[in-house]
């Protein structure tokens, strides 16, 4: 068996909006659509929108922003998505370790894993994070020798996936209605939510913020 020099990536978790409407375009909508349950559609006018879609959600109507859907890419560790796909109302698509080959040249011939220090935010000056992190990074490496010498050996990508660790870098594409992300970021966002899920969640929910104001400015993010 040839020997094989370690090549892994490390990298930073990304989050990435594949497909968002409008703002004024949603909005528009969600009150066209919320005003049928209470027959006020004459009501519409410029500016109205904002103020009825703020008091729906203000009294917990929140089934009529299920009507509009949003599409995340999430770049994050597989532990992570495996907290992801437990959100029930939504759609997933990710990244399969079952045909993805990791020896190819289209993945640079390696794997990539999510930095550990990045999500626990190690800080590694201090001998205690430093030590965790080199036994982390130790352990990817052997992984990754481990995957590449099942793929020699003749194993198929999805026999030689059961080496991979959890710090495997992977895409998961996430489709949810506003009130699906709305839960989604109370949830993970919070104190008790994992360090690495509350990381990406932190991403999106900024991003969320700035794009859909109206539908994610009262979230707040746990900040350490």
């Amino acid at each position: 068996m040839s020997e094989r020099t370690t090549a892994m990536k490390v990298i930073k978790p990304s989050v990435e909006i594949i497909d968002m409407d409008d703002y004024e375009k949603i909005i528009r909508k969600i009150e066209k659509i919320g005003r049928v349950c209470y027959k006020s559609e004459e009501n519409i006018a410029d500016g109205t929108a904002e103020r009825f879609i703020g008091n729906i959600l203000r009294r917990g109507h929140e089934s009529v922003i299920e009507h509009e859907a949003v599409t995340v890419r999430f770049t994050c560790d597989r532990g992570v998505t495996h907290e992801i796909v437990r959100h029930r109302i939504a759609s997933y698509s990710q990244e399969s370790t079952r045909y993805c080959n990791y020896t190819s040249d289209k993945f640079g011939n390696e794997i990539t894993v999510i930095d550990l220090a990045s999500g626990f935010e190690y800080d590694l000056n201090k001998e205690e994070d430093k030590k965790k992190y080199e036994i982390w990074e130790r352990s990817m490496k052997e992984a990754e020798k481990a995957y590449f010498e099942m793929l020699e050996a003749g194993a198929t990508a999805q026999e030689a996936r059961s080496v991979l660790p959890n710090s495997l870098k992977t895409e998961i594409v996430i489709t949810m209605n506003l009130r699906s992300w709305r839960n989604f970021f109370r949830l993970r966002t919070e104190k008790a939510a994992h360090p690495q899920m509350r990381e990406v969640a932190n991403i999106a929910l900024a991003e969320f913020k700035e794009k859909l104001p109206l539908f994610f400015e009262d979230i707040e993010a746990y900040q350490d």
